[in-house]
């Protein structure tokens, strides 16, 4: 992939909403089939880097199953970079409507240990406020439907000692 592909996939997942008149629908139709080809294309070889513009793309409300081609994306990846990239993304992923942080999330938890292990590591080294959204964020989804599997919840950002 060129490497403005991660400027390009954040800008396409800015999917027109519906009742949004100001866009044209042929050029959002063109966006959503874009943002779609793109996530489609990723090989998981992207990197940290790659995995991060993938979750900072999921900002639209209402995807229209595009959403779906960048979660099966994000499975592509070596857990250590899947895990190592979403807390590269920690700002944006607080930012990001609940269902497609919670999404996020749960991939993460159920790729494996190392996925895990990854971005705990890494959030150790955010800004603490930036930390502090995160675990907020993560006990949110625990105390509701994505992260609330016995097998789901206490797994992210575990106390070290």
């Amino acid at each position: 992939m060129l490497p403005d592909w991660k400027l390009e996939i954040v800008e396409c997942g800015e999917l027109v909403q519906d009742g949004d008149d100001n866009v044209p629908q042929e050029e959002a139709e063109r966006r959503w089939n874009r943002y779609v080809e793109l996530a489609d294309g990723v090989t998981g070889g992207e990197g940290v880097a790659g995995v991060a513009a993938l979750v900072a793309s999921l900002t639209a409300e209402e995807d229209y199953g595009a959403h779906q081609a960048v979660y099966g994306a994000l499975a592509r990846f070596p857990q250590a970079e899947l895990g190592a990239g979403v807390a590269m993304a920690a700002k944006e992923l607080v930012a990001l409507p609940g269902d497609n942080s919670g999404n996020v999330l749960l991939i993460l938890v159920r790729s494996g240990s190392a996925a895990v292990t990854a971005f705990d590591v890494a959030m150790q080294a955010t800004d603490p406020e930036v930390r502090n959204s995160v675990r907020a964020l993560i006990e949110l989804h625990e105390s509701e439907e994505w992260l609330s599997a016995e097998e789901d919840r206490g797994v992210l950002l575990r106390p070290r000692g």
